[in-house]
């Protein structure tokens, strides 16, 4: 690091489970955002702020007013501009160093893998089962950590699921993949806040990942009902039927 960098960063680098080789650690980082949106937003802004070192942003969504109320990264200037063009420029705002990798278009499974294979942590900001489940899927087959986070209405989840753990399981072992319609945000609404509580907290499990600190949500899910504002925490345990994490080749 240089001097710039130690200033920058100083707040950081006095904390001793992380100091100078984990704000190194940092710096030489890649990690992967699928959806800049509610949860993309404060995740993208805090782990650029953290000087994770190399940002990939995948979304191919423009944006809308209607996203304003809850997706901070972008602004009002950015009506229309694609998201990841607009999460871009707010990661340079904060903190110029970061490199950003902007896809704007849905990623195939082969591609998905290519850019799994090339990150250290891959953060789900989606809102849609179907990359939800394929994004666990590759990250359990390339043995990579997913940080998940959910929110709707006044109700949040974040967990992480880690292969590399034994006994973490999967996204599949806490959901079955039976093609039932989904509830998003537009139909049943949101509260602002609460994305930036989950978001948060998933910006902090990748620090944590990456740094290799503490215990992580790995076999953990916490779920916050904003509403009374109580946490409840649910230990997950791999399904032995598991056609992903329990496969024979894992």
């Amino acid at each position: 690091m240089n001097d710039a960098q130690l200033l920058r960063y100083s707040r950081q680098v006095l904390l001793p489970q992380i100091d100078f080789d984990g704000q190194q650690l940092l710096l030489d980082s890649h990690v992967l955002i699928i959806g800049l949106g509610g949860l993309g937003s404060p995740v993208a802004l805090y782990l650029a702020a953290a000087g994770v070192g190399q940002l990939t942003l995948v979304d191919d969504d423009i944006v809308e007013v209607s996203n304003l109320q809850r997706q901070i990264i972008h602004r009002e200037i950015a009506i229309g501009e694609s998201k990841v063009t607009s999460a871009a420029e707010s990661i340079s705002g904060i903190n110029s160093e970061i490199k950003t990798n902007l896809i704007t278009h849905r990623l195939t499974q082969d591609e998905l893998e290519q850019c799994i294979a090339a990150v250290d942590v891959v953060v789900d900001c989606s809102d849609n089962f179907a990359t939800r489940f394929l994004l666990n899927s590759v990250t359990q087959q390339l043995k990579k950590p997913l940080v998940s986070g959910a929110a709707i209405r006044m109700e949040g989840q974040v967990t992480v699921y880690d292969s590399r753990q034994e006994n973490s399981g999967c996204y599949r072992c806490l959901y079955q993949d039976n093609g039932e319609l989904q509830q998003t945000c537009s139909e049943t609404g949101v509260l602002s806040p609460l994305l930036g509580v989950i978001g948060s907290i998933q910006a902090v499990e990748t620090v944590k990942l990456i740094t290799k600190i503490g215990q992580s949500l790995a076999g953990r899910l916490l779920l916050l009902d904003a509403f009374t504002m109580r946490w409840q925490e649910i230990k997950l345990k791999p399904n032995p039927d598991c056609p992903v994490c329990q496969s024979s080749d894992r």
